[in-house]
């Protein structure tokens, strides 16, 4: 017997332990080299452990696990060829010897053979159509055979079915009640939290604890950049295959203020400040495990086709859990966009190390002051959280400013202006 030891594997820097969250194959079952075998959750990504061997695959962790890197997670015996190993299916029941049928005893001659007992065609159809077996008939033919007026002779003697008696009308029967909520439960459930949530949790509160953190406020009108939007979407469809979406536009305009305020594109190391001379931002995306945070990298130099690209793909690896370490380190500054789910205001937390995150929210009418009369306009609450050990009040205020203004005109912002 030859076994192979899998063991979980380096999958990133900083990166100490993993949870196999699920088992591809099941124990016992036969595994080809580099198929997967199982699913590992990191504080980042899910990603997929595959065989480093041929053969029968032996589990050793079970799912929900936590693991260390160079744990040992399954065994694969490589003596077992295909066929040999069949996971999961109990060992097929072998089929009762057969009982042999009795020897018949020696018929007299004359007396009994193979047509004794057999209707002609005719016979029969007649006694199939009566459901009248055969054994049932005396044959009077030539060696007991049964003739087609042996078989009318038994139609004839079948005795009338009775009439089905009329049975009383079904009564209807009720609808099943559903079960009431019970009143003042006390029931609980424990449900273990995915790898994925824990390292959120605790990065929400470094953020808390670690940054001064505090938020400004400012509202933006988007008549303009609607108006922009409904007037070249359709060629903006036509020439790229995307829709022109409020997120590119809200980047672009956070890329182009980023590069003018270097400080609220910093972040701290130890006792220094790192500038970033480009924007890399991150985009909040919701999953089914959590909230993840994949940057789009020089944001200040890609059209708006590309960024609404680039998110859709970013989108699309998040919710099927498919986004590489890669994908989902870096970054310099964060939106996040709570409108999407009917928030009308928040105060978003930072993604650590970062220094800054824009929050968008949910678009509403309401009247402003226009000049000197009331309308009715599209408007928008934003807010910008920020770690107040690198950004002052007033580059706070500043940047939103600055970003209200470019989504306000954003002919400007398309000029460069």
């Amino acid at each position: 017997m030859s076994v192979v030891e899998l063991r979980v594997p380096s999958v990133g820097e900083s990166i100490n332990e993993v949870t196999l969250s699920r088992w591809l194959k099941a124990d016992g079952a036969f595994v080809n080299l580099d198929e997967s075998l199982c699913e590992f959750e990191s504080d980042k990504a899910t990603l997929e452990f595959p065989s480093e061997a041929t053969g029968k695959l032996i589990h050793v962790a079970k799912e929900g696990d936590d693991l260390a890197i160079g744990a040992l997670v399954a065994k694969i015996d490589t003596s077992v060829s295909a066929g040999e190993s069949v996971p999961n299916t109990p060992p097929a029941v072998a089929p009762a010897a057969s009982t042999p049928e009795p020897t018949k005893a020696a018929e007299p001659a004359g007396t009994a053979n193979y047509a004794t007992g057999t209707p002609s065609p005719a016979a029969g159809k007649i006694l199939k159509e009566n459901d009248i077996p055969a054994t049932a008939v005396a044959g009077t033919g030539r060696d007991g055979r049964i003739t087609k007026e042996d078989a009318v002779k038994a139609v004839e003697a079948k005795p009338a079915a009775p009439a089905p008696k009329a049975e009383p009308a079904a009564t209807p029967t009720p609808a099943p009640k559903a079960s009431p909520v019970a009143s003042f439960s006390r029931d609980t459930e424990r449900k273990k939290m995915t790898r994925m949530r824990r390292t959120i949790a605790k990065r929400l509160v470094s953020a808390k604890n670690e940054t001064a953190m505090l938020t400004t406020f400012n509202e933006v009108d988007l008549t303009e950049l609607m108006a922009l939007r409904e007037k070249y979407q359709e060629k903006f469809v036509a020439k790229y295959g995307i829709k022109l979406g409020f997120m590119s536009l809200f980047a672009k305009a956070c890329a182009k203020v980023l590069l003018q305020m270097p400080e609220v594109n910093a972040m701290i190391d130890g006792e220094d400040f790192v500038y970033h001379h480009f924007a890399d931002i991150s985009f909040a995306i919701s999953t089914p495990n959590g909230l993840v945070v994949p940057p789009i990298r020089n944001v200040e130099s890609l059209s708006f086709a590309e960024i609404e690209t680039e998110l859709k793909n970013l989108a699309g690896k998040a919710r099927n859990g498919s986004l590489t370490l890669e994908e989902m380190s870096g970054g310099t500054f964060t939106i996040t966009n709570g409108g999407v789910f009917g928030s009308l205001l928040s105060t978003p937390i930072i993604n650590e190390p970062q220094s800054a995150i824009l929050g968008m929210h949910g678009i509403k009418n309401r009247p402003v002051a226009v000049g000197d009369k009331i309308e009715i306009r599209p408007m928008m609450y934003l807010a910008l959280s920020y770690d107040h050990r690198v950004i002052d009040g007033s580059s706070s205020v500043t940047f939103l400013v600055k970003v209200k203004e470019l989504i306000e005109d954003p002919i400007a912002m398309l000029l460069d202006i």
